[in-house]
């Protein structure tokens, strides 16, 4: 199976050593488990979702039967109108759809210091989103690894290697749902 994170620097692995980057790190885990999934990194630093959008077509190539869509850090960062956020991550949603590919879509929080009225619009879009599609909803892509030290890079934004394996080891059960609704639409 072929499953595409079609994301920004924090699928990309931005810092990092190609294996050590979220994809990478996900084939792993998933292997591990006796999952056999390519997952493919179309990650780009510095992306937002209405980059993404953009090159949606050919980072999302026929025979992907699965996507995972990590966007929107960038949006909150550069202070985005979540509305246009929203719209884009909408648009991939639906194609998305209409390929009938199985989606988990995972979430982004804005930063604390962009405002109240912000903060709510930005959060809340993922959720909306999710509710609105059939999709497999992670709601935060950075549980447990934002402002942690530990786990990020000198930036504070960016997963280092044992940050990418905590959201690794966190995201794996919905991953793994998404590999079965995938599997269920093939009818394999």
């Amino acid at each position: 199976m072929k499953l595409v994170v079609l994301g920004d620097s924090l699928s990309a692995g931005y810092g990092l050593p190609a294996d050590a980057a979220f994809p990478a790190k996900l084939t792993k885990a998933l292997t591990a488990k006796g999952v056999a999934v390519n997952v493919v990194n179309a990650g780009v630093s510095g992306d937002t979702a209405s980059d993404g959008l953009g090159r949606l077509d050919w980072s999302v190539p026929d025979g992907t039967e699965a996507v995972i869509v990590e966007l929107g850090a960038n949006d909150a960062l550069r202070g985005i109108n979540p509305e246009i956020t929203r719209a884009a991550l909408d648009k991939i949603l639906n194609k998305l759809g209409e390929r009938h590919i199985a989606v988990m879509l995972a979430g982004m929080k804005a930063p604390r210091n962009m405002g109240a009225e912000y903060v709510r619009a930005f959060d809340g879009l993922y959720p909306a989103l999710a509710s609105a599609h059939p999709v497999v909803f992670y709601p935060f892509f950075l549980e447990g690894v934002a402002t942690d030290p530990r786990l990020n890079q000198g930036d504070g934004l960016h997963p280092n290697a044992a940050g990418v394996d905590a959201i690794v080891a966190r995201i794996l059960p919905r991953v793994e749902e998404l590999v079965a609704r995938a599997r269920q639409a093939r009818g394999s």
